[in-house]
């Protein structure tokens, strides 16, 4: 058992006082974490499948490609063209990829202080992101030419921004306080 799953099973007995909770099924859960990346101006088959296998070595499944819905002439992009791809991660491997990006991704960001608690949103879920792939031990060793960056959004159960702050901050996540942001 991974140790996220662990922290998780352990919230409602970490959080019962400060929140009222009278039944473990009523502590918060994460139920899903999204990982996607745009592809940009690569029009190129062989950059689109490079992207799409690497986003498969960090998470462990291969990714869907997300298509545009409209043109847009100005951006220079037609309908159905690839513009980006996703990854919905549940269950094992979402646990899994959860302690890879707490216990090793986010210590390998360059200068990195914690991720700031503004980044939790008021319905309990947490995006952050990634400007450089290569933070994952999986592709490290690989070519530094095409590097591109991650969006993570972890959805959880929590009701409340303060509700999600704390099981976060249960289950590992390095959230600091920004006294100077802004609203």
């Amino acid at each position: 058992m991974s140790i996220s799953k662990q922290r998780q099973q352990t919230a409602y007995l970490a959080l019962a006082g400060t929140f009222g909770y009278t039944s473990p099924m009523q502590g918060p859960r994460v139920s899903k974490i999204i990982v996607s990346t745009g592809v940009g101006k690569k029009r190129d088959k062989k950059q689109l499948e490079i992207i799409q296998d690497r986003l498969a070595k960090i998470t462990g499944q291969k990714a869907a490609p997300r298509s545009a819905r409209i043109s847009i002439a100005s951006f220079k992009v037609r309908e159905g063209d690839t513009v980006g791809l996703q990854v919905t991660l549940r269950g094992g491997r979402m646990y899994d990829f959860l302690d890879k990006l707490i216990h090793i991704a986010l210590p390998r960001t360059r200068d990195f202080r914690g991720i700031s608690a503004s980044a939790v949103d008021e319905m309990g879920n947490i995006t952050v992101g990634i400007r450089e792939h290569t933070i994952f031990p999986e592709t490290s060793d690989e070519d530094l030419k095409d590097i591109f960056g991650l969006a993570i959004t972890i959805v959880t159960t929590a009701k409340s921004k303060p509700e999600a702050e704390a099981f976060l901050r249960h289950l590992g996540f390095p959230l600091i306080v920004d006294s100077g942001a802004k609203r």
